[in-house]
């Protein structure tokens, strides 16, 4: 892996790590805080644990980039740790998955919490690589869905 497979962004929340990770768990709570306006809608329960699944009802035109119009995708919970890591990577109808990986990690801070968003796409398969644009969502998306996640859970706070 290479710095150019991965990045991170961090951002102080007025919230605690438990009001955060309630978000974090719920299909709807994707769709809230999203920034690239791809996620419509979701289905599934909240997820405890690791290999717990939802879909999510997508729009590629928000983006633009591949004519793949609207179409779904299934969300598999890859990392689960209580109030402090939540990772996952995707399915639905491109196979194999590409197997690119979306987490957060939250520490307690003075502040509230330090929320880390990261995007990694070091393990995408061979096949995918040169063919599809990777970062599909870059550095200042993630940096977006930090400031509405802030303003989500702030405002419930």
């Amino acid at each position: 892996m290479t710095d150019k497979e991965r990045f991170e962004v961090r951002r102080q929340i007025a919230a605690s790590p438990a009001e955060i990770f309630a978000v974090l768990r719920e299909p709807s709570g994707h769709v809230a805080i999203d920034s690239s306006g791809m996620l419509q809608s979701a289905e599934g329960k909240q997820v405890t644990a690791v290999g717990d699944e939802f879909v999510v009802h997508m729009d590629r035109e928000a983006l633009n980039d591949l004519p793949m119009g609207k179409y779904d995708v299934t969300v598999i919970i890859t990392r689960f740790i209580e109030d402090t890591e939540i990772e996952w990577t995707i399915s639905g109808s491109i196979q194999p998955p590409i197997k690119h990986l979306y987490g957060y990690q939250l520490q307690p801070s003075a502040v509230g919490s330090l929320v880390t968003s990261y995007y990694d796409w070091s393990q995408i398969e061979e096949r995918y690589r040169g063919r599809v644009n990777f970062p599909i969502i870059p550095e200042a998306g993630l940096r977006a869905t930090l400031g509405i996640l802030a303003r989500t859970v702030e405002q419930r706070s």
